[in-house]
């Protein structure tokens, strides 16, 4: 089976790293699935759920990051997502973004609320 190496990088720190079959994620232009021979990419990431479907060792899985804005690149079976902000799904404390997505909203601050909705939507995609 064919794979891609995918690699998951926040301004702070690199977030995941390894093999997959297909990875899916937001972008300027929509929804956008990229596997083993995509063409050649160049994106802006929009704040969503990033899929990856795991490959390798660890037998197939699939992780999935809450993804705030960056960009995508693919090249020669290489998927680079470049993020300004990402947390693995495992890592997001579900209370603290469900009581961030709250005061978001009692704030009327709309993109506090899109941040705090992508944590959620990143866990639920995980389960």
């Amino acid at each position: 089976m064919a794979e891609l190496h995918v690699e998951l990088v926040a301004a702070d720190r690199q977030v995941w790293s390894g093999e997959a079959s297909l990875v899916v994620a937001r972008t300027s232009s929509g929804d956008i699935g990229v596997m083993p021979g995509h063409q050649p990419l160049l994106g802006v990431l929009q704040s969503g759920p990033v899929t990856i479907r795991t490959t390798g060792e660890g037998g197939d899985g699939t992780v999935v990051a809450a993804v705030h804005g960056g960009f995508i690149s693919f090249a020669d079976n290489k998927l680079s997502l470049l993020a300004e902000i990402a947390e693995l799904s495992d890592e997001i404390d579900v209370q603290r973004a469900e009581r961030a997505l709250e005061r978001a909203k009692s704030d009327a601050d709309a993109a506090a609320e899109r941040r705090a909705d992508v944590r959620l939507r990143a866990v639920a995609g995980a389960h």
